[in-house]
């Protein structure tokens, strides 16, 4: 399985039907799944690689032999997420039911553990065929979810049960098998991650020990609930996050710029990136020599947070992060009431605790007073928690 819980295989069986699903990669990507298409050869008789391809962003295989050295079969099927096929002729069921292994879709499917939904599209006399029906009852008993077909007009003048579902009906079901949380679908956040760095000259610079790790759990988890994100990252050495909107930054003034430039079209900005409280008055052009180096005259970093939150229009949600090493929740309270933001989520770092790591643990305090202890837990369980607290503000009249 991938880290990322978003990677589907949508395999397409050759019926007709295939086109529909063009639609149907398009929808699934607006719920944030990235979306690899396996189509049966027979498939491209209706929609072609080029299209697939250009749809999903991604290579195209119909065969194992396409990829003989990649392993194909077997590397999506770890890969993947979910394997939702749709359409599936009444042959294709028959091959999976009978576990043949004769192109790469019925390859990846027999190789995977992953939960399965299959949404058959057929002339009525073959969904009604006593074979069809035994085989989707099998299907069935082995823990694949196959949808009935919609009742309708099919290809030519026949109509009857068989017609391709429309998409909003697969994907309620698929939404149901998956158990997403799509309540961000439409929504535009601002996330920044990691720790400026403030230069002093060519090799040094004032920063901290932030990761990015948090940052980037939370535009993951965003963007898996729906949500269209960009994400400002100040120095973090981690990977790109498919379908994220990433903006590389190293100091304070230029995570500001980044800011100005999106602020005004999100409707959350959770600000997580740790900006360096000082930087040099000056800047040296070149490298300062160790026994020239006896000080360093400082000044103020700008107030991010706090200047976002005076320019804010209404509805706009802001969210801060703090890290303390005593009087976690007065000094979070404060800092929380003194930048005007929303919520705040505060945690002990004493020791260097947190930083760099996987883990997390504190508290989210809002401005209604409301706190929320968080025991120890992934630095994704936060995000979650962080983003459920922002979706509750969002559905308020006058955030």
């Amino acid at each position: 399985m991938s880290s990322s819980g978003r990677e589907v295989i949508l395999g397409v069986g050759g019926g007709i039907a295939a086109y529909k699903s063009c639609d149907l990669v398009r929808r699934l990507q607006d719920h944030g799944y990235l979306i690899t298409v396996v189509p049966t050869p027979a498939c491209l008789n209706f929609v072609g690689v080029a299209t697939w391809e250009a749809l999903s962003g991604r290579r195209v295989l119909t065969q194992v032999w396409e990829d003989v050295p990649g392993v194909a079969h077997i590397h999506l099927a770890r890969e993947a997420d979910f394997i939702l096929i749709a359409p599936a002729t009444a042959d294709l069921i028959a091959r999976i039911v009978q576990g043949r292994a004769d192109d790469l879709l019925t390859n990846i499917v027999l190789a995977s553990s992953a939960p399965k939904m299959i949404v058959p599209a057929m002339h009525p006399m073959m969904w009604l065929n006593a074979s069809t029906v035994e085989n989707v009852s099998i299907l069935r008993s082995r823990g694949f979810i196959v949808l009935d077909p919609d009742i309708g007009r099919l290809t030519g003048s026949d109509s009857g049960a068989g017609r391709f579902p429309e998409t909003g009906r697969i994907l309620e079901e698929f939404h149901q098998m998956v158990g997403e949380n799509a309540d961000f679908l439409g929504r535009k956040i601002l996330v920044t991650a990691g720790g400026t760095r403030e230069p002093i000259d060519p090799v040094r610079y004032i920063g901290n020990r932030s990761s990015g790790k948090q940052g980037y759990a939370i535009a993951q988890a965003a963007i898996a609930r729906g949500a269209q994100v960009h994400l400002i990252a100040a120095n973090c050495a981690l990977a790109d996050i498919e379908g994220v909107k990433i903006t590389k930054v190293e100091s304070a003034a230029e995570l500001e710029s980044a800011i100005d430039e999106d602020f005004e079209w999100c409707d959350a900005l959770i600000m997580c990136a740790a900006v360096a409280d000082a930087k040099p008055v000056r800047r040296d052009s070149q490298k300062i020599k160790k026994n020239a180096l006896s000080s360093i005259e400082l000044e103020p970093t700008p107030d991010l947070l706090a200047k976002a939150a005076s320019r804010r229009r209404p509805g706009q949600v802001i969210v801060g992060f703090a890290a303390e090493t005593e009087d976690h929740l007065a000094n979070a309270e404060k800092k929380l009431q003194d930048k005007g933001i929303d919520l705040l989520y505060v945690n002990d770092v004493s020791g260097g605790a947190i930083f760099g790591s996987d883990m997390t643990r504190g508290s989210v305090i809002s401005k209604d007073g409301i706190i929320i202890t968080v025991s120890e837990g992934k630095k994704e369980t936060l995000a979650n928690v962080l983003l459920d607290q922002v979706q509750n503000r969002l559905s308020l009249p006058n955030v």
